[in-house]
């Protein structure tokens, strides 16, 4: 544990040097924005909070934004070390394998973490200053709630982009296979949500909301088991990928 601990102390210490690691948390801020001018077009009267937030942070930014962001992370994670071989360096201490790979999916869940939270302070001072919905103890409930949700279960639906990158010496192939995965996860929700991690997320996430109709009833069970059967796919793949990089 010590050891795991003193990885992930490591991996933030790294992550102060790359400014552009603090630049991606501003795509937190996109959704808000475009929820202003969406909403402000309409001219709606007495929009309801929760109407907003589902809108400002509940929609494309966990289907889409976060987890392209998470990819890259996962990306910038990993490249460095494989380009200047220190992982041959780090097995010599020794380090564990999976203690390694978990220390960056830790870093990745407190990213996740503030990410949303940016999201979801963004959208409230976007809908205040806007004058576009009042502020209501239920709503900021429900906000920050799913929130919560969103920023656990999104690094671990991301799982997979995390063990490619583990097991690739060069950035593109993750990059592109983040984009690729994270829309066949989008695109999956609406034929069958329990195959993709992201869309299993995703059915997790709208269980209660009668306004979202998907094609098939929602097993939040099923969609569990999904997330945890491709996390230990992920771990397994990741641990024999940074073996073969002694």
């Amino acid at each position: 544990m010590r050891a795991l601990l003193n990885l992930i102390q490591i991996e933030f210490l790294k992550l102060r040097r790359k400014k552009f690691v603090a630049g991606m948390l501003f795509a937190a801020l996109i959704m808000p924005v475009i929820a202003v001018f969406y909403f402000g077009m309409l001219d709606t009267k007495e929009l309801d909070p929760i109407k907003f937030y589902k809108w400002a942070t509940l929609s494309y930014t966990p289907w889409i934004l976060l987890p392209v962001v998470l990819g890259v992370l996962s990306t910038l994670l990993m490249y460095d070390e494989h380009q200047n071989d220190m992982l041959k360096q780090l097995w010599v201490v020794p380090i564990g394998k999976l203690a390694y790979f978990f220390s960056k999916f830790f870093v990745m869940l407190m990213y996740s973490n503030v990410f949303m939270m940016i999201s979801a302070i963004g959208s409230i001072l976007a809908g205040l200053l806007s004058g576009l919905i009042p502020l209501t103890a239920p709503s900021l409930l429900f906000l920050f709630g799913k929130c919560l949700e969103i920023s656990l279960l999104a690094p671990a639906a991301m799982l997979p982009v995390l063990a490619l990158a583990a097991a690739q010496r060069n950035y593109l192939l993750p990059v592109g296979f983040t984009i690729i995965y994270t829309f066949f996860g989008f695109i999956l929700l609406m034929t069958n949500m329990y195959l993709h991690p992201l869309s299993a997320m995703t059915a997790i996430l709208v269980r209660n909301d009668p306004v979202v109709i998907l094609n098939e009833p929602i097993n939040t069970g099923k969609a569990f088991l999904v997330l945890g059967i491709w996390s230990l796919i992920s771990t397994i793949g990741a641990g024999f990928a940074l073996r073969r990089s002694l």
